[in-house]
């Protein structure tokens, strides 16, 4: 009897190197002062759950108190946003800008 292989290639990935470079370009960039968003395990699931939701869209946004914000929304298989309250189709914003949720570890954030 054979084992089925139940692990998966992960796919859409790009290399550290790459990661470091597209990183430095956007730090690079006048005026980028957010280097990451944590993105809580609850937005993606609860979103991934939504009727009809089979891709997320993340649009980039400033709060009343000059926070940087990442709010994320559901896509369907024609790529039209899901925003509808009624049918429980929500933006989420739980994300929490880098600085000051930062992992002053990872080699996204040194970029050695």
């Amino acid at each position: 009897m054979t084992e089925e292989n139940t692990t998966q290639k992960a796919v859409n990935t790009i290399s550290l190197t790459t990661a470091q470079a597209w990183a430095k370009k956007w730090r690079d960039t006048p005026g980028a002062t957010i280097k990451a968003h944590l993105i809580p395990q609850a937005d993606i699931t609860q979103l991934m759950a939504e009727k009809d939701v089979v891709d997320v869209r993340a649009y980039i946004g400033i709060d009343e108190n000059g926070i940087n914000k990442l709010m994320l929304v559901g896509v369907d298989t024609k790529g039209n946003d899901l925003i509808d309250d009624t049918n429980e189709q929500y933006i989420y914003d739980f994300t929490q800008p880098c600085p000051d949720t930062c992992n002053v570890t990872s080699p996204l954030y040194t970029l050695k």
